[in-house]
């Protein structure tokens, strides 16, 4: 859930001035922080300086801190010439995109400018994106460190450089059509038309928001201007080995948005399925069970196995559906009906082909893969009918 932040009686009244419909032209700045209290005030200060006096703007924070971060953002916003807005979550879901779609969500303006809070991002560099944005009469512009006058000069150590350009050569990669003419879609600065977005369809995880945007709802013209990665100036990245794996997360559930991709990726991981099942029941019988009974108990293990991949590789997006007791019971219940058909297929193959019990197993797993992929999407993970996924609540936003 999420909620507008009130101000201290202390700090006084956070509106400034009156709130006004932004004039067509005019320019939402969308700035998700996390403890980033360290930079506010030299980040307002630099967007006061080269903003508003060439384009109309407010800015909205949408905070998900631990720490005065909100506090902080009322007390510099006193002495700012626009309006400046704090939404605080107290329930980050969907990491750093999803903060972004929330601020998607309570933007005013014909434009929407995102950059990060830390001024790796150069808020001079604003007007330019939504001039060029009008001037091509593209939907989406993207600041790039890697087109002629780009630099990533502010990534520290050659690991992460490494890392930079791996992830984008990863995610260009998997949807080169997708991303044409996006030469830095790990860019996490870029401007959007307002009308271009459905925020309703995003399905964020962690902190590559423009990569969601490109896949899920790239307008038909996009273009670039190059920017300078700058230095933080202040406080600690807040990349980690965590947000790695969400990334990695993030690009398997848009690779799978597709039944046929799903198909694809549920196969494979029913194929990794096949190690511990095979394990279980190779230990088992060699200890002298017959293979029924060993096969019956070596397929718990493949069904642990291919549950947790499924869940948080496949169908992340479509767990809200049910509760994780549901889930697991379905999954479980399915996987061992499919016993129903698979066993009395091995006993086939084992007694009238004279099949080892292994091999037999292994044809019989994949002769049943398809009824247990459309099984397992239609009666664990699709919506219940009559009920769509819950709509994340959020109040209000009062602009200052």
């Amino acid at each position: 859930m999420s909620h507008e932040s009130t101000v201290p009686e202390e700090l006084g009244d956070p509106v400034v001035r009156t709130a006004e419909v932004p004039e067509p032209g005019a320019v939402t700045i969308v700035v998700p922080t996390f403890n980033e209290s360290a930079n506010i005030r030299e980040l307002l200060h630099r967007i006061t300086e080269s903003v508003p006096a060439r384009l109309p703007c407010e800015v909205v924070f949408v905070d998900d801190s631990t720490d005065d971060t909100p506090e902080v953002i009322f007390q510099a916003a006193q002495d700012c010439p626009f309006p400046v807005t704090v939404l605080h979550r107290d329930e980050p879901e969907g990491g750093l995109g999803g903060a972004v779609v929330e601020g998607i969500k309570a933007a005013a303006s014909d434009w929407i400018v995102v950059m990060d809070g830390d001024l790796q991002h150069p808020p001079s560099l604003v007007p330019e994106l939504v001039g060029t944005g009008e001037r091509a009469n593209a939907g989406l512009v993207v600041a790039s460190r890697y087109i002629k006058g780009g630099s990533r000069a502010g990534l520290a150590g050659g690991y992460r450089i490494a890392v930079s350009r791996g992830a984008t050569w990863l995610t260009k990669s998997l949807f080169p059509r997708r991303l044409h003419g996006i030469s830095d879609p790990m860019s996490g600065f870029f401007a959007i038309r307002r009308s271009v977005v459905t925020a309703e369809i995003l399905q964020p995880l962690g902190y590559k928001i423009l990569l969601e945007l490109a896949v899920r709802s790239r307008p038909r013209e996009v273009t670039e201007v190059p920017f300078v990665f700058q230095d933080r100036f202040a406080g600690e990245s807040k990349s980690t080995a965590q947000e790695g794996f969400r990334f990695l997360r993030h690009l398997v559930g848009l690779r799978t948005a597709s039944p046929i991709a799903r198909m694809v990726v549920f196969g494979l991981i029913g194929a990794t399925g096949f190690v511990p099942n095979l394990l279980g029941l190779y230990a088992l019988t060699t200890l002298g069970m017959h293979y029924v009974p060993a096969e019956i108990l070596a397929n718990q293990l493949g069904v642990a196995w291919n549950f947790l991949l499924i869940e948080h590789l496949l169908f992340r997006e479509r767990r809200k559906h049910r509760t994780w007791w549901d889930r697991v019971g379905r999954f479980a219940l399915l996987a061992n009906a499919d016993l129903v058909l698979r066993i009395p297929l091995i006993a086939l193959l084992v007694g009238t082909f004279g099949m080892e019990a292994l091999p037999a197993t292994a044809v019989a797993l994949v002769m049943t893969f398809v009824l247990r992929f459309v099984g397992t999407e239609a009666l664990v993970y699709l919506p219940r009918r009559g009920r769509g996924a819950p709509d994340g609540s959020r109040t209000a936003r009062r602009a200052r």
